[in-house]
Formats: structure tokens, C-alpha cells, sequence
């Protein structure tokens, strides 16, 4: 059998001249690679998730043109010993059914046609020409079952030549068994299993389907019945349940149609374990488990606009098991709760976890728009605001031994993002309160706090760095960081124009975003995410469009696709899952800048391009209602902007300055 060649690390988006080897399919909610010589030997990986399983394929086109996969199955409940963040039981299965079909009793020839990901599924077309006689058409698709334990692969061989063909399909039934001490609950036992096709004559026209399940047991367990096409059914559903809501419309559709990627990839990796659902990021190493980082901070304040109730379950578990942790003796809250709820994981000390809970809990709380949901979940807002007022330092800023980076680079005793994050969570609770009508004197001293805590942050931050009058992001830091951004996302606008010219210069601005540090090569998604949407939200749309339309044709058009990605060299950029909720957030805070204020209100401050006449945002399922937001422009400096309800009736229909900002009440 012919071996996949392996991806490369680097990937060829970091070189100058990468291939765009994808295309938008205009008729369908996909993308293609059209095969042809000139890209035989092009590799990628991609990730993919249901309740009971992830996957990972390294797939692409072998120089001879047949098509080359691995997939490495990832079973987030089974779990191995030692039982840590990374004790997710995994195989790396290399077995390709196709390799063995036989066309009139002879070995067969593939040639890749196209693939294409549609769907939340990897669909590749080939021809099969037979050694003698015949030729046909296959169609394989790859995804994994959206409540199962199990990794489907569906095939169709069609019949496109005039001949009638004889195939042989082969059954399959392949195990590997682990050894007890792998796991809890082990001996672990990975199942590759086909019903085959016997010899069949395939009449021109005619086709036949045939399977194979990838699934896994564990002790005392009987292996699960799957039918694919049913499987097949409930994955393109899911999609389709997605993309049908929070809809974006502009004029450019490879944003459209990566907003829609991204808000499946998030919504998929949430994990029915045993301590309820948990989203995770994946990328073969975090799984079961949550962080304060990208669940309560990144994820779990997009999850209403979607709409899909499993994902607000998920957020509010895992605010649930943050709360576990409040204490009174000061100690903070673990960074990651892991092993399906029964561990936790503290190892780079406080990273500013509370401040990243308080203010993803204030914001999902304000969003999801449910008073009774608000009050749960407004003891461990309160704690961790709590929390970080006590890390004042004597110079009004909050203290953290680390940030989200854990340590990979200097972070100082007091950094601009943990600052920033407590900054926005004060004000988020400050307006939740006053809306629950619960205490309006503790609203106006968490403001009074916010207002003190922006003073202090500018005295301590602010000033040139390389030139740029921008911010230092800890104390004595004299080299530009991307976090420098996050000021922008939390409504701090002072220092907008030097901030904006710092992060797009030569300094910071690749071809793959921004630079963690300048001077070096580390760059993560998540601070370009952050920064794109922070400049669309400062009012600057000109400044950012062009970056975020090259970012997004690199992503979801270049070669490695089809999702933002977590980081470089670490992890050679896997499609960690809570980056995609970054990227559909530059659209909802950054691009039409929503802003949180009450369970029914948010203020509104669309940030349209001039390029563009017009942008939408539809069946945004957000603040306890269904709602679309329009912007049309009136002039090149008016523009009109509407809020319909579902029913079709208005909230709002004003033509506003640009740039102005208007409160929606619905």
C-alpha cells in the first residue's frame, strides 16, 4: 500500500508564492480542490469532531495521482493512565479499503479528481480505471458521527464507462486490542469493520454504496451498530442547522463562507462526558477538559448568537466546574479542569484565570439573555472580580504570575491582557446588575473600579515601544507584542492610531498574521483574531478589511485549510477549535460591533468599509430573541442600519454618522 507523504511542518503558507490550491464552490456551502498534475503531492491535515470522538486526517495526492490518508482516531472518554490533560486514548489507523478493491479481477488505478470539504465532511472524487475493462467513478466522504463513537467513512463506486464492470470489495473486521494497564476501563479495542461487496457485475450507470466503521470499545463493551448513511445524514444536518443560523452576508463570500466553517468547527468539538458537555480544543491533545482561556473567554461568550442549545449547555458546564474551585483563602481557580471533571491542571500558576472567567461569564450571561442563568452564574463572576481586586498591585494594576501563554514569553508581574480582561468584566457585570435590579451600588462601584483600574492601565502600560506610542505589555517591555491589541476589544480607544500602525507594520504583520514578539518567528491565530476584530471595533474598518481578507483567503483558500489555526512551530497548526470562535467574533463585536449591556440590549456600532454598500448579519439568536441586523450606506459618511425580530417587526431603523454608536433594545 502506498504511504501518505506526511505533511509538512513548516507548511508551504509560510514561504513567499504559496498556492492557493483552493476555490469557493458558488452552488454549495463548500470548498474545492480541482486536481490536476500540477499539484500532485500536495498534503494537509485536518480536524473534525462529534460528542464521542475527534479525528484527525493527513490526507492528500500522491505523486502518482491515487489519493493518500491516515486518520488518527481520538476517543476523548476513553482515558488513558496516567489520567492528565492529554489521557485521551488515540490510534493512528493507516488502512485504506479502496487499496484493496479489485475491477475485473485486476489490482485498480485511482486518479483524484477534486476533493472537497462540505458539510463538515472530506469528500474526494477519483476515477477507478480497471486493469482491462471499464472504468468508474468514486466518491469517498469522511466525518465523524455526530453522537457516536465512531468515525465513518462512506463510499460510492458509480459506473461511467459503456462496459459492464465485475468489483470486489473485500470485508473487513480489524481489531487492536490495548493492554489493561493503558487505561481505566481498559483493555481498549479499535474496530476497523466492512460488510464488503462480494463480486458484483456493475452495469453502465448503476452504482453501489459500501462502508467502513472506525469505532472503539472498552472493557466489557460490545462494538456499536452504525449505519452510515444515516450517519451521513445527521452530520450534513448539523451543518446545515449552523449555517442556518447567525448568517453573515458581505460582499466578500470567502469571509461568508468562512464565518460558516468556524462556527461549525467550534460547535462540534463539545464532548458528552461524564461531567457533561465540555468544549474542547482538540488538536490530538485537549480533549475532556476545559480552560479558563479558550472555553471561558473565547468560546463561551460567542455560543449564544448561535443558537445551538448544546453549545450554551457546554458553557454553562464549565462555568459550573470553574465554580467548584471558589475558595476563601485567596488561591485561585485552576487554569484547566480536566479528565472529564475529575482533575485539574494549575501548572503555570494564575494566568489571570479570573479575570478571563469573570469576563467570559459576564459577557455569556448578558448575551444568552436568561435572568435566571445570570443569577447562577453571578456568585463566580463576583468571586473572580474578587479575586483579581485583590492582586492590585501598588500601582492600581492586577498582578499575574503568568498570562494565556503560559510562560512561553515574559509576561512581566502585571500584564495588559489579564488588566484588560478584568477591565471589560467589571463593566459586564456592572450592566448585568442593573439589569437583574439586584444591587445598583455594587453597578456603580465595580464602574467606579473600571474607571480607576483604565487611569492606572494608562499610567503603567502606555508609551513608546520601537517608536510606536503604543503600549508596553508589561513593565520594562521595550519589543512590540501582539496582545497590544486587546485594549481595542475591550472599548479602550486612547492610543488607537499608533496601537493600529504597531500591529500592521513589518514588525508584527506577516503573511500569517501577527508575531507573538517582534524579532521573532511564533506567531498564534488567536492574537491576530483578537487584533482584527479590536480594529474593526476602534472604528478603523479600512485599516483592517485587507488584512482580514488576505488572513481569510490564507485559511480557508491556501494549503492548509479550512479553519483558523492555533499556533506556529507549536503544534504545527492544528485547527484548535476555540480559534474559530475568535474568528466569528471579528464579525459580531468587531465588524458590526455588538456590545453586551442588558439581557435584552446591546449597543451597536457597525464598522462598515468603504469599499462596501452593504453588510448583514441574520437569524442571530442572541439576547433571548431572533434577529437580523442590517447596514446600507446613505453616503460616504451616513449609513442606515436595522434591527428586524423574526416576526418582521422593527426595532430599529436609523440612518446614522458612521461610527456612531446606537443602543438596541429588543
Amino acid at each position: 500500500m502506498k504511504k501518505i507523504l506526511l505533511p509538512l511542518l513548516l507548511g508551504a503558507s509560510l514561504t513567499a508564492g504559496a498556492r492557493q490550491y483552493w476555490t469557493l464552490d458558488p452552488t454549495a456551502n463548500s470548498i474545492v480542490w480541482n486536481v490536476d498534475s500540477t499539484s500532485y503531492g500536495h498534503t494537509d491535515h485536518i480536524e473534525m469532531a462529534g460528542k464521542h470522538i475527534a479525528t484527525v486526517l493527513r490526507y492528500g495526492v500522491n505523486p502518482d495521482g491515487s489519493f493518500g490518508i491516515d486518520k488518527s482516531l481520538v476517543f476523548p472518554m476513553l482515558r488513558t493512565i496516567p489520567n492528565n490533560t492529554h489521557a485521551s486514548f488515540q490510534r493512528r489507523v493507516t488502512h485504506d479499503i479502496v487499496r484493496d478493491m479489485m475491477i475485473g479481477r485486476n489490482p485498480m488505478k485511482e486518479t483524484v479528481k477534486q476533493v472537497r470539504i462540505t458539510d463538515g465532511c472530506l469528500e474526494v472524487e477519483s476515477n477507478l480505471n480497471g486493469a482491462r475493462m471499464g472504468q468508474l467513478e468514486l466518491t469517498r466522504r469522511y466525518f465523524p458521527s455526530t453522537d457516536g463513537r465512531a468515525f465513518i467513512e462512506l463510499y460510492t463506486v458509480k459506473n461511467i464507462g459503456k462496459n459492464t464492470v465485475e468489483i470486489e470489495v473485500p470485508a473487513l473486521d480489524q481489531r487492536l486490542t490495548t493492554n489493561e494497564a493503558e487505561g481505566i476501563d481498559a483493555p481498549f479495542t479499535v474496530c476497523m469493520m466492512s460488510e464488503g461487496t462480494p463480486g458484483i457485475a456493475l452495469a453502465p450507470g448503476e452504482t453501489i454504496d459500501f462502508s467502513v466503521i472506525n469505532t472503539a470499545t472498552k472493557k466489557g463493551e460490545t462494538v456499536g451498530k452504525f449505519n452510515a448513511a444515516d450517519e451521513y445524514a445527521k452530520r450534513k444536518a448539523l451543518a446545515s442547522q449552523l449555517a442556518g443560523s447567525l448568517r453573515l452576508h458581505t460582499p466578500n463570500d470567502t469571509l461568508n463562507r468562512l464565518m460558516d466553517f468556524a462556527k461549525l468547527r467550534v460547535c462540534e468539538s463539545i464532548y458528552a462526558t461524564k461531567g457533561g458537555p465540555l468544549q474542547g480544543p482538540g488538536g490530538e491533545s485537549y480533549y475532556a477538559a476545559i480552560w479558563a482561556n479558550d472555553q471561558a473567554e473565547y468560546a463561551n461568550p460567542f455560543f449564544p448568537f448561535t443558537g445551538y442549545d448544546y453549545a450554551n449547555e457546554s458553557a454553562e458546564c464549565s462555568f459550573d466546574h470553574f465554580a467548584r474551585f471558589m475558595n476563601d483563602k485567596g488561591e485561585p481557580i485552576p487554569s484547566s479542569i480536566i479528565a472529564e471533571g475529575d482533575d485539574y491542571w494549575n501548572g503555570a500558576g494564575d494566568r489571570g484565570d479570573a479575570a478571563m472567567i469573570a469576563y467570559g461569564a459576564s459577557r455569556y450571561a448578558l448575551a444568552n439573555g436568561d435572568a435566571a442563568t445570570a443569577r447562577h452564574l453571578l456568585p463566580l463572576i463576583e468571586w473572580c472580580l474578587e479575586f483579581s481586586h485583590n492582586k492590585i498591585n501598588a500601582d492600581g494594576v492586577v498582578n499575574s504570575d503568568s498570562d494565556e501563554l503560559e510562560g512561553r514569553f515574559p509576561s512581566g508581574e502585571a500584564n495588559l491582557c489579564t488588566n484588560s480582561l478584568y477591565y471589560d468584566a467589571l463593566l459586564s457585570t456592572a450592566y448585568l446588575l442593573d439589569d437583574l435590579g439586584i444591587d445598583k451600588a455594587k453597578a456603580r462601584t465595580y464602574r467606579n473600579q473600571a474607571a480607576e483600574l483604565r487611569k492606572n492601565m494608562e499610567k503603567y502600560f502606555a508609551g513608546p515601544v520601537e517608536g510606536f506610542d503604543t503600549y508596553a505589555y508589561y513593565k520594562g517591555n521595550d519589543i512590540l507584542r501582539a496582545w497590544i491589541c486587546i485594549p481595542l476589544t475591550m472599548g479602550i480607544y486612547d492610543r488607537t492610531d499608533a496601537t493600529v500602525d504597531a500591529l500592521f507594520s513589518p514588525r508584527l504583520w506577516t503573511k500569517n498574521g501577527l508575531l507573538t514578539e517582534a524579532n521573532d518567528k511564533t506567531f498564534w491565530d488567536r492574537s491576530t483574531l483578537y487584533a482584527l476584530r479590536g480594529v474593526f471595533q476602534a472604528g478603523r474598518p479600512d485599516k483592517a478589511l485587507p488584512f482580514l481578507e488576505s488572513y481569510t483567503s490564507t485559511r480557508l483558500l491556501g494549503d492548509h485549510v479550512p479553519y483558523p489555526i492555533e499556533a506556529w512551530p507549536e503544534g504545527s497548526q492544528r485547527h484548535l477549535s476555540t480559534e474559530s470562535a475568535l474568528y466569528a467574533r471579528i464579525f459580531t463585536e468587531g465588524l458590526f460591533g455588538i456590545r453586551p449591556t442588558g439581557l435584552r440590549s446591546f449597543d451597536l456600532t457597525p464598522s462598515l468599509p468603504s469599499s462596501w454598500d452593504d453588510m448583514s448579519l441574520t437569524d442571530i439568536k442572541a439576547f433571548g430573541n431572533d434577529f437580523s441586523i442590517a447596514v446600507h450606506r446613505v453616503s460616504p459618511e451616513k449609513i442606515n442600519v436595522s434591527v428586524t425580530k423574526a416576526d418582521g417587526s422593527k426595532v430599529l431603523d436609523r440612518t446614522i454618522k458612521a461610527g456612531t454608536t446606537v443602543r438596541v433594545k429588543l
